[in-house]
């Protein structure tokens, strides 16, 4: 099958946008009256020339294949904005979806070939390359920076253990006077001591006195976790090297994604962005076809920049999955891709409320440290607990799951209420403790997802 005959829809498209204004500003260009030169080849590229406001027009080229690398689409455009995709390449996703007279089969001008070439030509170096002169790494001296940076994290752990024992010492209200400045400083000790994860838990102590009624269960609740977390670092000689392994990562220990490759023909069923500070962090959820087995693929955005892994939602890539080590991890590098992304043919499978919650009380006991777990629900229809909130019901009335309050602020709630119509849907979350977070929903064996978020 050529790649011309692979079309995404338009919401497929309009899910690999960054932002809101990124997905209007590309609805406007996704028609051809700005555009010159298009075209579309049977390896995978689009391109076109698209004129602005100003003198010279831009140019804009997508690897929509992923063909010099294996991560997904690529786009490169001559406009100066910062995101990934731009407004130039949406536009032309857009045209390419809608029009093909627009958009004809063709040979790729000499400004879009060169960078596909370049592309293809890093990729190929990246398989191939051959071992340098370079001095292989010193294995002791490694060994040494290990050694010294743990017994830097332990030295903060016994830190942080006195700064829990303490506050149990005086009484949670004790919290509430000191305010957040006490647990500001206990986080920088911990970045001091270069346990991130030991601080960003620390730093979100501070926040929960002011979070409302019952914060004091809250605040144990989480001074509990940190301390198991604690105890577990302090103890890890001892644990199983799959839950050790999940604790180096929970206290800021980052690894190298080296477990065995899987391929598989991953279906992407969500992606969404969170901001951290002046990182975004882009969260893709897959999963597999024949395997079945779920995974996430990160994706970083510093200084105002877009994260650049862009996947559209919807569709299925067959590509290779390089997992992250941990007794639940879920998370992975996206490897090599074999061919464009073609379209889902229908819902991913799921399973009852009762199934959701076994997985994740399953994936709980093996690290307690977790925020969410994701799950597919099959047959389920939201509707209002009567509380003002909602939850998600199986059809048959036994079993329901709340959504978050977060969930239930959103403008996807109605647009999961809409798709619903009061009969049974498909819905892809994450599941916490305080309820189920909807990410995307299908109707009755439509293939076509509705993403909530």
């Amino acid at each position: 099958m050529t790649f011309e005959g692979v079309r995404w829809t338009s919401e497929q498209v309009l899910a690999l946008a960054p932002d809101a204004g990124s997905r209007k500003a590309g609805s406007r260009l996704g028609a051809p009256g700005p555009w010159s030169d298009t075209g579309v080849s049977d390896a995978g590229a689009i391109w076109g020339v698209c004129q602005g406001s100003g003198r010279t027009p831009y140019r804009t080229v997508i690897d929509i294949a992923g063909t010099g690398g294996g991560s997904g689409p690529a786009y490169r455009c001559s406009c100066p904005s910062r995101k990934f995709p731009c407004k130039h390449a949406l536009g032309l996703l857009l045209l390419w979806s809608s029009d093909g007279e627009a958009v004809a089969p063709g040979t790729a001008p000499d400004w879009a070939e060169e960078w596909l070439a370049a592309r293809r030509e890093r990729s190929g170096g990246q398989r191939a390359a051959p071992a340098g002169p370079t001095a292989p790494p010193d294995p002791v001296a490694a060994r040494r920076r290990a050694e010294r940076r743990a017994g830097r994290i332990t030295a903060g752990a016994r830190e942080l253990e006195e700064r829990l024992a303490d506050l149990l010492r005086g009484g949670l209200a004790s919290a509430e006077r000191a305010g957040y400045g006490l647990w500001e400083e206990t986080a920088a000790r911990m970045v001091d001591a270069q346990a991130p994860g030991l601080a960003a838990r620390a730093r979100e102590l501070g926040a929960i006195p002011g979070s409302g009624p019952g914060w004091p269960a809250r605040l144990l609740e989480e001074c509990s976790l940190l301390h198991l977390l604690d105890s577990a670092w302090l103890g890890i000689d001892r644990l199983p090297e799959p839950l050790a392994a999940t604790v180096r990562t929970r206290v800021g220990l980052t690894a190298p994604a080296d477990g065995p490759p899987l391929r598989d023909r991953w279906m992407v069923l969500a992606q969404y962005d969170t901001p951290d500070g002046k990182i975004v962090t882009r969260r893709v959820w897959i999963r597999g076809a024949d395997s079945g087995h779920t995974a996430l693929l990160l994706s970083f955005g510093a200084a105002g920049r877009s994260p650049q892994l862009a996947l559209p939602v919807g569709a299925v890539l067959d590509a290779e999955l390089v997992p992250y080590a941990g007794a639940v991890s879920l998370r992975a590098e996206l490897g090599e891709c074999f061919g464009a992304p073609v379209p889902m043919e229908s819902p991913p499978p799921g399973g009852p409320v009762g199934h959701a919650l076994d997985s994740y009380g399953q994936a709980l006991a093996a690290d307690p440290w977790l925020d969410s777990w994701p799950v597919t629900l099959a047959e389920v229809i939201p509707v209002p607990d009567g509380g003002g909130g909602w939850q998600l019901a199986d059809a048959d009335g036994r079993s329901a799951l709340p959504l978050t309050p977060a969930a239930v602020a959103r403008p996807g709630l109605w647009r999961l209420a809409a798709l619903s119509g009061g009969g049974p849907v498909t819905v892809f979350g994450e599941c916490g403790h305080t309820g189920v977070n909807p990410l995307a929903a299908w109707a009755a064996a439509d293939p076509e997802p509705v993403p909530l978020i």
